[in-house]
């Protein structure tokens, strides 16, 4: 049949097109049946983001803003200096050997240098390399249990206690205030002590908490918890006979709350500073409840300053201890959620001017107090702005100094504001201690 010069031309370009669809489809499955036996294979020989030519290497780089993220192509492998592309010999000079002398090591003798040491000299220094358990005497036993009940924060659980029964609206008794206040301690060592217990594995690795007695072998841990029942066991017996159950009841609340809620949930959830503010909040109940024997809207109140006062002390002390924090595996509002932790700060900074104006609403001191309390509650109000608008280590340097000082301050005004209310003589005496009785 005769063909025209085109069809001739269409015939060659659909036998080519057919060629190269069989060739594509060949090709095609073969990749197929590639990728199937590759996820049929061992889980190392899975196809990686590696195997994929349009993916990049990420790396974060740190502005001023914060941390942002970016793509960087992978760098070219750098030729190396001993590839066989130039064939010409380099003529290396020998260097002569140096001759060692008497009393200088040269660095690469130190083989022969061991050798011609004595036997007791390297014993000696073998030994000083090894790590040795620490060797306490009685005489340091005193430092030791300091810090293992951290004496600084017991002196301010005792502090706050002691203004929360000041602050009560009764005649004061110095026996009921000894006896609270030194229960109210034994209690804070107790907890302070079982919390070091449960946390030595991430204090080693922070470097605020590497030399607590626990971390360093000062104490076995034995020795630890036998202090701790020791000091517990007899401020809670204490609070509960010598002053009221319902103080009694309080203490072990607290420790309770701060070894096995607020120890744990370090760790697991930001959650556990309002759970540390509430443990802060009730020595200053506990001192009310210790002279009153009730639980009244005054106790709550004092419980409500310190509940606030510690938002902007420790996320204040927190943000300058984050590499710290995040070191030892702790979940801090300052780590996680930087912006929760300084709008929580200036919240709780100036809920303490609305919690100053109760205090007359409620009878607890007179509207003297509001007044000459705002200077200093504006101040922190300030400072934890200033924090809240640009969180730098100086920011947070000031805030937390400053609410070091501002609650003895706030204390001491409240207690010279304090407002007696009269006492019938018609009324119930208040509970009068067992060994008051006894005695």
């Amino acid at each position: 049949m005769f063909k025209t010069p085109g069809s001739r031309v269409a015939g060659l370009v659909g036998a080519s097109l057919n060629q190269k669809l069989l060739a594509s489809t060949q090709r095609n499955h073969l990749c197929v049946r590639s990728l199937i036996q590759l996820c049929r294979s061992e889980p190392t020989e899975w196809i990686t983001f590696q195997h994929l030519n349009f993916l990049k290497r990420q790396y974060v780089t740190k502005n001023i803003g914060g941390l942002s993220q970016r793509a960087r192509p992978k760098q070219e492998p750098v030729a190396s200096m001993l590839d066989d592309k130039d064939d010409t010999i380099v003529q290396i000079q020998q260097i002569p050997a140096i001759k060692p002398q008497s009393g200088v090591v040269v660095p690469g003798n130190e083989t022969s240098s061991l050798q011609d040491e004595p036997e007791a000299a390297r014993q000696a220094n073998l030994e000083a390399r090894q790590w040795k358990e620490l060797r306490t005497e009685y005489s340091d036993l005193p430092g030791v249990y300091a810090r293992l009940s951290k004496i600084k924060l017991t002196a301010l659980v005792v502090t706050t206690a002691a203004a929360g029964y000041a602050m009560a609206p009764v005649p004061f008794d110095p026996v009921t205030f000894v006896l609270a206040s030194v229960g109210t301690g034994l209690s804070s060592c107790m907890a302070n002590s079982i919390n070091q217990y449960f946390e030595v594995p991430f204090d080693s690795n922070m470097n605020r908490t590497k030399n607590r007695p626990l971390v360093r072998g000062q104490i076995s841990p034995l020795h630890a918890v036998s202090f701790a029942l020791a000091c517990g066991i007899p401020g809670v017996t204490l609070l509960t006979l010598a002053v009221n159950p319902l103080t009694g009841f309080l203490g072990a609340l607290n420790i309770f709350l701060y070894t096995c809620c607020y120890t744990p949930l370090k760790r697991l959830s930001i959650t556990n500073t309002w759970v540390g503010s509430v443990v802060g909040a009730i020595p200053p109940i506990m001192g009310w409840t210790a002279a009153m024997g009730t639980l009244d809207p005054g106790a709550l109140l004092l419980g409500g300053f310190l509940y606030s006062w510690q938002f902007p002390h420790f996320n204040a002390l927190s943000w300058n201890l984050r590499e710290d924090y995040s070191r030892g595996g702790y979940r801090m509002m300052s780590v996680t959620h930087p912006a929760v932790c300084k709008r929580v700060a200036l919240r709780h900074s100036v809920g303490l001017i609305g919690l100053s104006t109760l205090c007359p609403v409620l009878d607890v001191t007179t509207w003297t107090f509001p007044l000459i309390s705002l200077p200093i509650n504006l101040y922190i109000s300030y400072l934890a702005f200033r924090f809240y608008r640009h969180a730098d280590r100086q920011n947070a340097r000031k805030l937390f100094f400053c609410s070091l000082w501002h609650l003895p301050m706030l204390l001491l005004l409240m207690l010279t504001c304090k407002k007696l209310r009269p006492v019938p003589e018609n009324a119930v005496k208040p509970v009068v201690s067992p060994l008051a009785l006894q005695s």
